[in-house]
């Protein structure tokens, strides 16, 4: 009998499907990054903050976002072969991170540096980023303010939370290999704009409005929180959900349980617990509340409406926040 033929392309699948176990094992950021507000959207900001889903890539992309940081320490090497001195981590040896607001915002910087020839006693930021044939040259015509405003965005942060009042943006099209470069200045209004956006987002104890009302709006359905802004998609289970958590301003980015009255470790926060019960309007286009009832142990039973008529109850002797998330998970599958 002849062997069965290996599947068509086998090593390249293997690949692909190492780095999405990799990139599955890598949890949420536990900080709303300074790479993502500049966003056009703060209710994506902080249902990403609040770990409400995951945005799932394919190991293709999640290449494509090695071979960008593989681009960095290349172009890092090319810098100090040029004569610029270049510091990729601070004083204790760690790479260059900023944090604001009790450490529930920053980011890592991709260096600093001094001696670049556009003016050689200036430290800079530096922020290096890859681009298609169609995206880098948007970049060349538009410059990156208006072409890439989140990375403008992220080097503003950067330059109000280090001091730096320069940044130097390097980018590097995919297709040819082409550099691009620009010096950014720091705007301090605009810095303390992101950053009181920032700080609204962490204070906020539910999601700020959408961008739009309308689902097929070009800049939501390609969102990756359409499923719970738009659709019936159940957000995630774990502390950042749950009603019962807050943000705690102590300078490490920590969390409280409020019904347990003890601070959550990043690992419990994956997990939840038996206790959780979801932030009420992250369920309403599943089920409007209707009313929420005291449990023995200081907890709350919240009742919900769906659109049918038919009510459920997120609570102990009911329905689990897992078996809330389960059981939609199973509806959008039939």
């Amino acid at each position: 009998m002849a062997a069965i033929p290996e599947p068509a392309h086998a090593t390249v699948q293997a690949i692909y499907r190492l780095h999405e176990q990799r990139e599955a094992q890598s949890g949420h950021r536990p900080h709303l990054g300074a790479s993502l507000i500049g966003h056009p959207c703060a209710r994506y900001l902080w249902l990403s903050w609040r770990w409400a889903a995951k945005e799932a890539f394919d190991g293709r992309m999640l290449r494509l976002f090695e071979a960008g940081r593989q681009f960095e320490q290349r172009i890092v090497g090319e810098l100090r072969a040029i004569g610029v001195q270049v510091s990729e981590a601070d004083e204790d040896g760690c790479q260059w991170r900023v944090s604001d607001h009790g450490g529930h915002f920053g980011g890592s910087l991709d260096g600093a540096a001094i001696g670049l020839p556009e003016a050689p006693a200036t430290w800079h930021v530096l922020e290096f980023k890859t681009h298609n044939a169609r995206s880098f040259a948007e970049l060349k015509a538009k410059g990156v303010r208006e072409a890439k405003p989140m990375h403008w965005a992220q080097m503003q942060t950067y330059m109000g939370l280090t001091g730096m009042e320069r940044a130097m943006y390097i980018a590097e099209n995919k297709d040819t290999s082409e550099l691009y470069s620009e010096r950014v200045a720091f705007d301090a209004v605009e810095f303390e704009r992101l950053r009181q956006r920032a700080l609204a987002i962490i204070e906020s104890p539910e999601p700020p409005p959408r961008l739009s009302s309308d689902p097929a709006w070009w800049q939501c359905k390609t969102c990756a929180m359409h499923g719970i802004c738009h659709g019936e998609q159940a957000p995630l289970v774990n502390c950042r959900t749950c009603a019962h958590s807050t943000p705690v301003m102590d300078g490490d980015g920590g969390w409280k349980c409020e019904l347990r009255n003890t601070f959550i470790d990043i690992g419990r926060q994956h997990q939840g617990c038996a206790g959780h019960r979801y932030i009420p309007i992250l369920l309403e286009n599943i089920g409007a509340q209707v009313d929420a009832q005291a449990e023995p142990d200081g907890n709350a039973a919240v009742r919900y409406r769906r659109p049918d008529g038919s009510e459920f109850i997120n609570g102990d002797g009911h329905f689990s926040s897992r078996d809330i998330f389960q059981g939609v998970r199973e509806e959008a599958a039939c």
